[in-house]
C-alpha cells in the first residue's frame, strides 16, 4: 500500500520548490497573457465564474480584486477557487491548457501590502489575496497523444498520457 501523502495547501513557492518546471510552466502560461478566469463558490454553493488578473510576485500567486466585489466576498467567506489560464486567441493552445485551485488567504499585513503597492502600483482600494495551491493542471498535445500533467501537495508530478 501507498504511503499516505499530505494534501495541505503550499504557497506558490512550496509548489516551486516542489516541483521547479513544472511551475514554471505553468507560471509561464498564465503569464501569456493578463485576464484569466476565477471560479469560486457563492452563498448558496454555486459556482460563480469571473475574470481576474493573476500576479505572479515575491515568490507568491496573488489575487487582487475591488473591495466589496462578488468575487472577493466569495473568498473571504469560503477561500476556496480554481483559476484557469486564458486559452488565447485562437484553438491551437500549443502551451496547453493550465489550470490551478487551492484556497486564498486574504492579506492583511500592512507592510506586505505596502510593498505590494510600491511594487506594483494597483489600483486602489484592493483586497490582495495569497493562493495556498491544492492541484495544478496541464494538459496539451504532444503529436497525436494528449498529455495530462497534474499535481498535488504532497505527490509527485503525475503524467497521464491518451491516444
Amino acid at each position: 500500500m501507498a504511503p499516505m501523502t499530505s494534501s495541505a495547501p503550499l504557497s506558490w513557492s512550496g509548489f516551486a520548490a516542489a516541483e521547479p518546471v513544472f511551475a514554471d510552466t505553468v507560471r509561464r502560461r498564465f503569464q501569456l497573457y493578463k485576464h484569466h478566469v476565477l471560479a469560486t463558490v457563492r452563498k448558496d454553493g454555486s459556482p460563480r465564474v469571473t475574470g481576474l488578473e493573476a500576479d505572479f510576485r515575491f515568490d507568491e500567486l496573488l489575487l487582487g480584486m475591488m473591495p466589496g466585489s462578488r468575487k472577493s466576498l466569495d473568498l473571504v467567506r469560503d477561500p476556496r477557487f480554481a483559476l484557469h489560464a486564458n486559452p488565447g486567441p485562437d484553438a491551437e493552445m500549443s502551451d496547453g491548457d493550465v489550470r490551478v485551485s487551492g484556497r486564498a488567504v486574504q492579506i492583511t499585513d500592512p507592510d506586505y501590502l505596502a510593498r505590494f503597492v510600491e511594487d506594483a502600483t494597483p489600483p486602489e482600494p484592493f483586497l490582495l489575496f495569497r493562493a495556498e495551491l491544492t492541484e495544478a493542471v496541464r494538459t496539451g498535445l504532444d503529436g497525436d497523444e494528449l498529455v495530462i500533467q497534474s499535481w498535488r501537495p504532497g505527490q509527485p508530478l503525475r503524467t497521464v498520457r491518451r491516444t
